[in-house]
């Protein structure tokens, strides 16, 4: 006696899933613009993830509207629309003049231009029986190409031997996003939103796999990268670590980690004639703390 299996039922119960993990993904930069806020400046932030996040939501938004049947896939980028347009909002508000221009720019040259005319192409010079099939596969290349960013990331990962750039809570939040919304889509047989998503989810699994090897790393960066002026030695540099999935939540997390590095100062003539009896302390200077080791002199 056979299962039946009700397909569109099992679509729901992903799509829900999907709709309340990627409800959280969005809300992920909360923080990061909470101190925006609090410091009335984007500091080393870029408006470019949540341009690109908006721009996604927007095609898979529209994509959603033609289709129709797709609901979810409605509720969640209309939600993505709301809270990717209030995070350029305020980025444009405490952003710097050079910052705030080329911010437009690029909000205006994609999300203006660049969706305009896939909009009008598909409306004014696709027929209708093909609109849902031609966009769909709009929406596929845009999201499989912009998983260059996360693959660079694991291959940085794969370089230093560091997951300091990929946070594992995210890739697997995102992981399992791409899980429930890879599933939402072959169970509505659409190909157009399972093929993001298995690779989406392709993509997590070597993430979460890589954190797995080099979790207890603590990293091996080449010589080239130890190479820098000492006023920026000790200045807080700022990380970008890049979270993709395909319906509409790609982010950059800017992450703060101070970067410390091991400087061998040679010793001159003087520093030997020195009293070895006078104890060198350490010093505390603009908040950072400096040891000098004398050597043992000989009796």
């Amino acid at each position: 006696m056979g299962i039946m299996i009700d397909h569109h039922l099992l679509a729901n119960i992903f799509g829900i899933l999907g709709n309340f993990i990627s409800f959280c993904v969005f809300l992920a930069p909360v923080p990061t613009f909470y101190r925006i806020f609090k410091k009335k400046s984007t500091e080393s932030f870029q408006s470019l993830p949540y341009q690109v996040s908006l721009f996604s939501c927007m095609l898979w938004l529209y994509y959603a509207l033609l289709k129709k049947g797709a609901f979810l896939l409605i509720t969640i980028n209309c939600f993505g629309c709301v809270v990717e347009t209030i995070y350029i909002a305020m980025f444009l508000t405490y952003a710097t003049k050079d910052k705030k221009t080329s911010a437009m720019k690029l909000f205006m040259a994609m999300n203006v231009a660049f969706f305009s005319s896939i909009l009008l192409m598909t409306h004014f010079f696709v027929k209708s029986p093909l609109k849902v099939s031609v966009l769909g596969w709009i929406c596929v290349a845009i999201s499989v190409s912009v998983f260059a960013a996360p693959l660079m990331v694991v291959a940085r990962v794969i370089k230093t031997k560091s997951v300091e750039f990929m946070p594992f809570s995210l890739s697997f939040f995102l992981t399992i996003s791409a899980v429930m919304w890879g599933a939402y889509g072959l169970f509505l047989h659409d190909i157009c939103i399972a093929i993001p998503n298995v690779v989406g989810f392709l993509l997590g699994m070597v993430q979460m796999v890589l954190y797995g090897i080099y979790k207890n790393s603590k990293g091996e960066f080449e010589i080239n990268e130890k190479k820098v002026n000492s006023s920026t030695s000790s200045e807080q540099q700022l990380k970008s670590v890049v979270v993709m999935s395909p319906l509409g939540v790609s982010e950059v997390h800017p992450v703060d980690v101070t970067v410390t590095e091991t400087v061998e100062v040679p010793l001159s003539d003087h520093d030997h004639e020195e009293d070895p009896s006078k104890e060198m302390e350490p010093s505390i200077e603009d908040g950072k703390c400096h040891v000098v080791t004398v050597p043992p002199q000989s009796v």
